[in-house]
């Protein structure tokens, strides 16, 4: 593959034709003159960035927004990544401050209840299947509040350990601790071993989203000289 690869490949193909490389090692090459190879980074964190983007935003289509934004933000920045932290740490942590920036500038005008009451639970004789229980879920995990969902999300769904998170969010280790403790806390043990069993489901980002924003971010990248990294 090379900076004339069309937009929109085979994401399986892709895959695995750059399975064995390591991100810093395509970030390289992107700088070095291939930026059609942006896409692989993509497709390989477009659900972790999904997730933490929804979490904090609490709507998908802006979740998209978010991250067509932070992925141009990246690409533009790209020489400014520095391999002493994971690049989807670096990733990450702008598409978090991307969904921080909207949700303040929203706020005056939408406020949300953050004591919204976790206690209404599904009954245990309901008999739903993993995507029908992440529908329940997902409105549970957007009644935490902010500063405990993203910390939830990246923790439990993601599975980044406390430093990632706190080099995310730019807090301490100890309050990602906290904060994740408390949010288990108020989701109650039993539906965080749920949330664990239909994971994949929750915050999903299926295929027909995730080729809608490569393929936007690649239309402006790719055909736009201003966005060529600096």
């Amino acid at each position: 593959m090379n900076s004339a690869s069309s937009i929109g490949s085979d994401p399986q193909r892709l895959r695995l034709q750059w399975e064995g490389t390591s991100d810093e090692a395509i970030v390289t090459r992107v700088l070095r003159g291939e930026p059609a190879l942006f896409e692989v980074l993509m497709r390989r964190h477009n659900q972790r960035l999904f997730r933490a983007a929804r979490s904090i935003v609490k709507s998908d289509d802006e979740a998209e927004d978010v991250m067509q934004e932070a992925y141009v933000q990246a690409f533009g920045h790209l020489v400014q990544f520095e391999a002493r932290a994971k690049f989807s740490t670096w990733l990450t942590r702008i598409a978090v401050h991307e969904a921080l920036a909207r949700v303040r500038k929203r706020r005056p005008q939408i406020e949300h209840d953050e004591e919204t009451s976790l206690s209404s639970m599904p009954s245990p004789e309901e008999d739903v299947s993993l995507r029908e229980l992440s529908r329940l879920l997902e409105p549970l995990v957007d009644a935490l509040p902010e500063a405990f969902r993203v910390v939830f999300v990246l923790r439990a769904l993601e599975g980044m350990s406390a430093v990632e998170v706190a080099d995310c969010l730019g807090i301490p280790e100890e309050t990602v601790r906290t904060r994740y403790f408390r949010a288990r806390r108020e989701l109650q043990l039993h539906i965080e071993q749920q949330v664990k069993v239909s994971g994949p489901e929750l915050y999903a980002f299926h295929l027909v989203r995730c080729d809608r924003v490569v393929n936007a971010v690649l239309a402006r990248v790719l055909r736009n000289p201003s966005e060529t990294p600096t």
